[in-house]
């Protein structure tokens, strides 16, 4: 519940403005706000940040400010060479703070229709003057002859007195070395889930840096066995842990699956809390933040995160009301990107011709309902609610309902009503079937290409089908014309100048021609080589990108990472294994970047992946062994991990053309097969 982290415009700004107490979501609003000295903004230097700890100097006055947190409470240590301490703390929204009692301070900020709560104390006897602006509060805190003044507190999105119940419970003593040493061991528990050995040190830290954000969310907003839930607006007692905070478009497709195969119990319980939230709301969210339902980006990529976590395994949660809520989401809650409204006349044609229909430049919106800035976004709507509905399909399926099996199973074949043959691409068409000619796939569709794509242009949207690949190398022509499709995403050229292009893409960043690496729906698509076989060219295509993209510097992380959306790919990618479809309990199995990668699943088994003459230039797969046996596949089942074994993998410099090339052998495509027919 506690996430920290200075306020400033970047990291590369020389000034901190103030520190947040914590904040209300990912990417969202800070809540209250603390400030050594005078409370002004002010220049910075040795600054060190861990995932367990927090320190900077400042330039000027030279005091320090270190951090450390719990789960949901917060301990600043602050240092005045002066030997005369005073502190700031305000709200940043709006809200009231107040001195309670000698050494102590509560109050509560007000945002998004909720509060936040906060009650803190002084490690020594403080005088504090009250200062009031408008909605907002500011304490000025001073204690003469003090050259180190501790601040710890605890939050509470119920009352004053459960974050104090909460400090209590949390950090009960002062002791801030003690609190620090305690995060230090429990983020090295989380992040020993996965060992690496061998590599660079560089090669290490990217790891590891990415491995750390994999964490950051959901968020458990449990308080002593209640939570306080905006879906509602009501207080709930319940011994689960009830989770918020995900932008599920962003996660679906690395960072869930990850969490899925390293914390199922953890994961069971999101996925419940998604239920709840839908029983409180009567909609299932997708991104659901701690202040409630947000209507973010497109489709009911919740469908499919229900899916691969049911078809992993993870069974601990209510499976026919989330069935309930993902259906009722896809035919009753409109698919215009940005909104969260009854279906409008868009939805009925959709419903009713399969594809969401596009207006041609100029042409004037028909429908209020539509966002003017992110507009229709006519095929990535399509193609992502075709994947989704491919997961309702099957959970239909799992619970025996035949009829809606058979509506989603059309419903998930839509995306094949944009595909034009001449173009070799998902291409947008008007209500009257015809399509939006002339269009430049590279750059056409107002700003981001949000009249017809998302955040991407038609070349990244072109591989967006992960329910059926299969399908779309027949839409192609075959493998070999699909093989020569892949190859030209990479060499395209942007076809204009670099700054004109991310003017207009602000998202499709560290582009490799048309392929950008910085945006979720590009993840798959060099993996896309193994369903072709291929594979010697995932394998070159993958170690080229995190070689190139990912490094251990601020610019280390190459475009949209969304707290973990991006670095889980680079998890994946750098163990040796990646997700391509979630929904199917299979990993494709790329070059590790490591000499010896062991996966700790909770379970109490272990996996290793143990590769054998690896190096920058032997990073073609020569031969894998599953258990001692020969594996003539680049693919294995979630089942092979969970239940403990031994991968090993012998590299080379030279690609292997056989390796993966039968075609009886190629990963699992989603609309051929059924997901529990690769869960044992």
């Amino acid at each position: 519940m506690v996430r920290m982290y200075p306020i400033r415009t970047d990291a590369l700004d020389d000034q901190i403005k103030s520190f947040p107490l914590t904040i209300s979501s990912h990417r969202m609003k800070e809540l209250f706000a603390i400030m050594p000295g005078d409370g002004q903004p002010a220049a910075y230097d040795q600054e060190k940040t861990t995932p367990y700890y927090y320190s900077t100097r400042f330039d000027a006055s030279l005091i320090r400010t270190e951090f450390t947190p719990t789960e949901r409470c917060g301990y600043f240590r602050f240092t005045f060479p002066n030997g005369n301490a005073s502190v700031v703390i305000s709200n940043r929204i709006a809200g009231m703070l107040q001195p309670s009692g000698p050494s102590a301070v509560s109050g509560e900020e007000t945002f998004d229709g909720m509060k936040a709560y906060v009650y803190g104390e002084w490690s020594a006897p403080v005088t504090t003057r009250l200062e009031t602006n408008n909605a907002k509060t500011r304490l000025v805190v001073t204690s003469p002859d003090t050259k180190i003044l501790e601040f710890r507190y605890g939050i509470s999105f119920i009352s004053v007195d459960q974050a104090k119940k909460n400090l209590q419970h949390e950090i009960p003593t002062w002791s801030f070395d003690t609190i620090k040493e305690a995060g230090k061991a429990r983020w090295n528990e989380v992040l020993s889930e996965i060992t690496v050995e061998g590599g660079t040190e560089s090669q290490r830290t990217i790891f590891y840096t990415a491995f750390y954000r994999c964490f950051e969310r959901m968020i458990d907003i449990t308080e002593d066995g209640q939570y306080y839930s905006a879906f509602d607006h009501k207080v709930h007692q319940d011994p689960r842990p009830f989770y918020v905070d995900n932008w599920l478009w962003d996660t679906y497709r690395a960072l869930e699956p990850l969490q899925t195969l390293l914390n199922p119990d953890m994961e069971a319980d999101k996925l419940q809390s998604y239920v709840r939230m839908y029983q409180q709301s009567g909609t299932m969210p997708a991104f659901a933040l701690l202040t409630g339902n947000f209507a973010g980006m497109n489709g009911n990529p919740t469908a499919i995160w229900f899916a691969d976590s049911w078809f992993k395994g993870i069974h601990n949660f209510d499976l026919p009301t989330a069935l309930e809520g993902v259906r009722k989401r896809s035919l009753e809650t409109s698919h215009i990107p940005w909104r969260l409204v009854p279906n409008t006349p868009l939805d009925d044609f959709y419903n009713t011709h399969g594809y969401f229909p596009a207006l041609h430049p100029g042409e004037t919106e028909t429908v209020s309902e539509v966002d003017k800035g992110e507009r229709r976004q006519a095929v990535a709507v399509t193609l992502e609610n075709s994947y989704d509905d491919w997961a309702i399909s099957e959970l239909s399926r799992v619970l025996n309902k035949p009829d809606d099996f058979k509506l989603f199973q059309q419903r998930a074949a839509d995306f094949k009503n944009l595909y034009r043959p001449d173009k070799s691409m998902f291409w947008p068409k008007d209500s009257d079937g015809k399509w939006i000619d002339p269009m430049d796939p590279k750059f056409d569709g107002g700003k981001g290409g949000r009249d017809y794509y998302d955040e991407n242009n038609g070349y990244t949207y072109q591989w967006d089908v992960a329910e059926d690949f299969n399908g779309l190398i027949t839409l192609m022509g075959g493998p070999k014309k699909t093989d020569a499709n892949l190859d030209q995403l990479f060499r395209e050229p942007l076809g204009r100048r670099r700054v004109e292009f991310l003017d207009k893409f602000d998202d499709s960043t560290s582009m490799i021609g048309q392929f950008s690496m910085g945006n979720e729906p590009a993840f798959a698509i060099p993996y896309i080589y193994d369903r072709l076989g291929v594979p010697w060219k995932t394998q070159k295509r993958v170690r080229m990108i995190l070689e190139s993209f990912f490094t251990d510097t601020l610019q280390g992380i190459p475009g949209d990472e969304d707290g973990g959306g991006m670095t889980a790919f680079v998890v994946w990618s750098m163990i040796g294994l990646y997700p391509v479809t979630p929904g199917i309990p299979t990993y494709d199995i790329v070059s590790p970047v490591f000499d010896k990668v062991t996966i700790h699943p909770k379970n109490g088994k272990t996996f290793t992946i143990i590769t054998s003459n690896n190096s920058h230039d032997n990073k073609y797969i020569q031969s894998i062994r599953l258990n001692g046996q020969p594996l003539n596949q680049v693919w294995l089942r979630h089942a092979d991990l969970v239940t403990g074994g031994k991968l090993e993998l012998i590299m080379g410099d030279t690609p292997s053309t056989s390796l993966g090339s039968d075609p009886s052998t190629f990963p699992p495509d989603s609309m051929n097969v059924h997901p529990e027919d690769y869960a044992r």
